[in-house]
């Protein structure tokens, strides 16, 4: 049977942000058709959690409500985990012409990592 203290857990606003980055990954990468690279993703997923948990709740709530910081903290996670690295060079060639990708605008916010030109 489950606590209610422990169903809250499972979905307080860090869970919440985790779970809605792991299914933007997923869609990520089925619409580029690309195998996700699972160690990767896993260490994007628990580099977020770390980011998360160190936030106030406030600091949470804003990232809930606001779509921009939310996003930008999905990015700083997928770029920190070193997931950025994997696939570069087929999802650079794909992100160089938006249009034949199938993702919504906001998954800009991945692709211009690969649009960048390394320094």
């Amino acid at each position: 049977m489950n606590h209610p203290s422990s169903h809250a857990r499972r979905t307080g606003p860090v869970e919440q942000l985790r779970d809605e980055f792991r299914r933007h990954l997923e869609l990520f990468y089925s619409r580029l058709k690309l195998a996700p690279p699972y160690d990767s993703v896993e260490k994007a997923l628990a580099r977020l959690t770390e980011q998360l948990t160190s936030l106030s709740p406030e600091d949470l709530q804003h990232l809930i409500d606001d779509p921009v910081r939310r996003w930008a903290q999905f990015r700083s996670a997928f770029v920190e985990s070193g997931l950025s690295q994997k696939h570069r060079g087929n999802i650079a060639g794909l992100a160089r012409t938006r249009d034949t990708i199938d993702l919504p605008p906001e998954f800009d916010h991945l692709l211009d990592i690969f649009r960048a030109k390394p320094s």
